[in-house]
């Protein structure tokens, strides 16, 4: 099986400054990383927890699917992200599968990640996204 473990959970935040604060608070500990993901709009915060981590997510725009998310819904889970060893070879294996790709061809995201968007629509109303580590 090429999905090796759930590697992070994607939270949707109206405020950022806000939402480290009380994460910082709960979780005992300062995030390890603040990158932002041009090509998605977002500002990204993250923090290890065991062997998975959470992202926090807050839109830079108004065009951002962030920002889209929180006009409909209220801050919170926005997605789960899944890490898999070889991103290329399983959408193809999903995708014969069945399931529907929001970005079929996988882009650069936070955290050294190549990613792709598994379409809710197709995967029980959740929004998951495959990660696999860049190499190099």
């Amino acid at each position: 099986m090429a999905i090796l473990k759930i590697e992070h959970l994607g939270i949707a935040v109206n405020d950022a400054t806000a939402a480290r604060k009380t994460f910082e608070l709960l979780l005992g500990k300062e995030a390890y990383k603040e990158e932002p993901v041009v090509s998605e709009s977002v500002n990204t915060i993250f923090y290890e927890l065991g062997e998975s981590k959470l992202e926090l997510l807050e839109a830079t725009n108004d065009s951002s699917a962030i920002a889209k998310y929180l006009t409909k819904n209220r801050p919170g889970i926005h997605h789960m992200a899944l890490l898999v060893d070889d991103i290329y070879t399983e959408i193809e294996r999903l995708q014969g599968l069945g399931f529907q790709f929001i970005n079929p061809e996988p882009k650069e995201g936070a955290d050294n990640k190549l990613i792709a968007f598994i379409h809710p629509k197709s995967a029980g109303g959740i929004l998951l996204e495959l990660c696999q580590e860049r190499k190099g």
